[in-house]
């Protein structure tokens, strides 16, 4: 069943992870999808293996976001489902986190995130459905996650906010905070399988249900939250880490 048939969908960092698999989600539930990311050969590859298209786009710079709000406004009008996905990991203790650290996670998970909700609400639809990616680290910060916890708290923050701004337009905003999610990352920094078993064996053993997420349940997620079954959620944060917040 198409829950989602003729809804244009917009997903930022959608190349990769959550945002791939939310973007494949979508498109099986009927709508149109658009793609955004910075790496116009890796926007290029996943759009061509969804069948979407994909846009070239850079969330910590204001004009990327301004350049991408006209562009898809100029070639599919306006937007019904906007998941603001991209984000940015880093670690450092407060002691040793440099300004360049701080600026460049700030600058795409909080700052970006906000100027594209900001250039797009023009473009949403009445009944439309927003939805941020935060982080389970927004509820339970750790040492070294100081910067990374706080752009997701401050962008829990904002949805608050805009559920209510956008409430008389009937615009549905809510977050979604995954816990460790199985996605190719750690595979990408260069970690060989063993290395990465190690890993996801330790985390693992932190998460009441003793399994990591998938990014295919927060595509899910997402869905549902886009779609008419969850036309009375709003200013929701959902919280998906295999009960980790209340261990």
């Amino acid at each position: 069943m198409e829950n989602l048939k003729d809804k244009v969908a917009v997903i930022t960092g959608g190349n990769s992870g959550i945002g791939f698999a939310t973007a494949k989600e979508l498109k099986e539930q009927g709508a149109t999808v658009i793609i955004t990311g910075r790496r116009k050969e890796a926007i290029e590859k996943a759009a061509l293996e969804l069948g979407v298209t994909g846009i070239v786009s850079d969330q910590s710079k204001i004009a990327d976001i301004q350049d991408l709000a006209l562009k898809v406004k100029t070639d599919f009008g306006k937007v019904d489902i906007l998941f603001i996905n991209a984000g940015i990991a880093g670690l450092g203790t407060i002691e040793e986190t440099s300004e360049e650290l701080f600026d460049n996670i700030m600058n795409v998970n909080f700052k970006g995130a906000y100027f594209t909700l900001s250039k797009f609400i023009p473009i949403l639809k009445d009944n439309a459905s927003v939805v941020f990616l935060s982080s389970n680290t927004a509820s339970i910060p750790g040492p070294g996650s100081s910067v990374y916890s706080s752009s997701k708290t401050a962008l829990n923050s904002v949805m608050k906010s805009a559920a209510l701004e956008l409430a008389p337009r009937k615009i549905r905003v809510n977050s979604v905070s995954p816990g460790p999610t199985q996605t190719e990352v750690m595979n990408k920094v260069g970690l060989d399988s063993e290395t990465v078993k190690t890993i996801m064996d330790v985390v693992v053993e932190k998460v009441p249900l003793k399994q990591m997420g998938r990014a295919e349940d927060v595509a899910k997620m997402v869905s549902y939250l886009s779609s008419e079954n969850a036309g009375f959620i709003t200013g929701a944060d959902f919280i998906m880490d295999g009960g980790m917040v209340l261990a």
